[in-house]
């Protein structure tokens, strides 16, 4: 919980943690795509030119299906941040208003 960074509500910073973990994610899938695509071609039962074609629409689905998720992730990342500029702005405002009241 040390590596955590802690929300100004006590509770942990989840978002900077899921942040993190897109890229390792996106490196994830390029190499699974890339060993499964090299096992594909030494077992292949299949012709050179099916094979190709084979590789080709699924490595089609595989961009289609990373930038939909790249897309949620920077739409939830969006989001997440606009909620956090919204409560900083409060807080700020709130702190004004105390200043002013001791001033």
């Amino acid at each position: 919980m040390a590596d955590e960074e802690r929300a100004p509500d006590g509770g942990t910073d989840r978002g900077a943690e899921a942040g993190r973990g897109l890229g390792g994610f996106a490196a994830g899938v390029v190499f699974g795509a890339l060993i499964g695509a090299g096992i594909a071609l030494m077992f292949a039962p299949e012709t050179g030119e099916k094979t190709r074609r084979r590789l080709r629409r699924r490595l089609e689905r595989l961009r289609e299906e990373t930038a939909d998720g790249l897309e949620r992730a920077g739409a939830s990342t969006r989001r997440d941040l606009a909620r956090r500029r919204k409560r900083l702005e409060e807080g700020l405002e709130r702190a004004a208003d105390r200043a002013r009241d001791i001033l």
